[in-house]
């Protein structure tokens, strides 16, 4: 079964690691999101993400000194007609305590899940392994589709 076959709904939530493989065009992982972002763009999917995406997806950039590389992260990650970035405020911060005193996840995976939660997403797409399905939220790994 297929990326898109996994995808319940249309609400999905991007972590970080799918921008740098989408925007570096990581290989084989380019080749998966494609049809997935190509669905993102045609109106059939709606993605979310949080503003810590931008915190997370600048740091090796920052690190090199890569002003191009900021600069695309900067300018690719922010709100469209398809992708929504949501700011972190008080809820999302209480939901992220919530599911840290709960599942035990480190701070930046927990404010990305709550983001999640609050956006009403139906699926999380990720890469990261440390991240856990949680009630009402399809947790897809990019590596079950290599």
């Amino acid at each position: 079964m297929g990326l898109i076959n996994q995808i319940e709904g249309n609400r999905i939530y991007l972590d970080t690691n799918i921008f740098i493989y989408l925007f570096e065009s990581f290989s084989p992982y380019i080749d998966i999101l494609s049809p997935v972002i190509e669905k993102v763009e045609l109106g059939q999917f709606h993605s979310y993400t949080s503003e810590l995406t931008i915190a997370e997806a600048l740091v090796k950039p920052i690190m090199e000194k890569n002003t191009q590389w900021q600069s695309i992260y900067i300018q690719g990650i922010q709100s469209s007609p398809s992708l929504t970035v949501e700011p972190i405020h008080r809820t999302i911060l209480i939901e992220a305590a919530r599911l840290r005193s709960e599942i035990g996840l480190k701070l930046p995976d927990a404010i990305h899940y709550a983001t999640a939660i609050h956006s009403n997403c139906t699926a999380f797409l990720t890469n990261d392994k440390q991240m856990k399905s949680i009630k009402n939220l399809n947790v897809i790994q990019l590596d079950d589709f290599k």
